[in-house]
């Protein structure tokens, strides 16, 4: 009997057309069809039969879910998320994105440099280049900002935040637990890079028990939304099982978005004999194609900006 999700052409003893089981895929029982006429008695009295088969095509059940999952991840995720995108001057921010841009803690919005040099040019030096307002000079305004952000349900302020804890910025002491606390609130909430940094607190046991497992899951969630660094982890961590050519898959689709050590790892592929000359070229032509999209003159003149100035911004992650 062959795998779909489609109503399929059998019959049951009671003479209807059946649906598929819901959790194996392969067994058509009228027990679970609720729109085809079929008697309770009916349905009561096909749920042994229809319950040995279920459990006899577990294995295939678990295998067709795995195949699903793979197909969901590889096919999904290709594209930057919008957060990635500048909300001045809408073009994606080159990767990684905390070294070509600032996030302060009155909006939570990243901005990329060169919008935040544009603004310093015209006498904006000391506002927030997206909501205006002031920069913060000390550590209770941060807090009191970050915090007012935090009441109103904002994740990326919750992932902030939990920054903080993580590096002991904004003069808090460093409290893995505390950003731990955070970032799961973040992701739940929706956010993107904190599925990535937990990914990274269960993969190397930082604060908690190591779970490559969970780390994994992690990852897989911010990858099919789009998010480069887990994409790569994902690769990396198919690498070391020994399956090249899922990493080469993964790193493929990170490198196209511009991630640098995707295709480092895609040439280190080549040179071993595990990537083909036509990946690596696809792989070089992607990430090329991905760097120009986030070239603007602003952004040459910001590669100048004052470390000062960023520091003063107090993005950590």
């Amino acid at each position: 009997m062959a795998l779909t999700d489609n109503i399929l052409e059998a019959t049951g003893n009671c003479g209807v057309v059946l649906k598929n089981c819901l959790a194996c895929l392969l067994v058509a029982a009228c027990l679970l069809v609720k729109c085809c006429g079929s008697s309770v008695d009916c349905q009561r009295g096909h749920r042994k039969q229809h319950m040995k088969a279920c459990k006899k095509h577990e294995n295939a059940r678990k295998k067709r879910t795995a195949e699903l999952n793979d197909e969901r991840l590889y096919q999904q995720g290709r594209e930057r998320p919008e957060a990635d995108f500048c909300p001045i001057c809408t073009l994606p921010i080159p990767l990684p994105m905390q070294e070509h841009s600032v996030s302060t803690f009155c909006c939570t919005k990243r901005v990329c440099t060169g919008c935040v040099e544009a603004a310093s040019q015209r006498g904006m030096g000391g506002t927030c280049a997206f909501c205006r307002a002031t920069i913060p000079k000390d550590n209770e305004t941060c807090i009191a900002m970050i915090q007012k952000r935090i009441d109103a349900g904002d994740a990326e302020a919750m992932h902030l935040f939990g920054s903080q804890y993580y590096f002991g910025g904004c003069g808090l002491k460093k409290d893995v637990q505390r950003a731990l606390e955070f970032w799961t609130k973040a992701a739940e909430l929706g956010s993107i890079k904190a599925h990535y940094e937990l990914g990274n607190l269960y993969c190397d046991g930082d604060g908690v028990e190591k779970d490559e497992e969970r780390a994994v899951g992690r990852w897989q969630h911010a990858a099919v939304k789009g998010h480069a660094e887990s994409r790569h982890n994902l690769g990396v961590v198919e690498y070391n099982k020994g399956n090249r050519h899922l990493a080469l898959n993964h790193f493929l689709i990170s490198a196209k978005m511009g991630y640098t050590l995707s295709l480092c790892q895609i040439k280190e592929l080549f040179m071993r004999g595990y990537a083909s000359k036509a990946q690596y070229v696809e792989a070089l032509k992607g990430y090329q194609d991905a760097l120009e999209e986030t070239k603007s003159h602003q952004r040459e003149k910001a590669k100048g900006l004052s470390t000062v100035f960023r520091d003063r911004m107090l993005d950590l992650k």
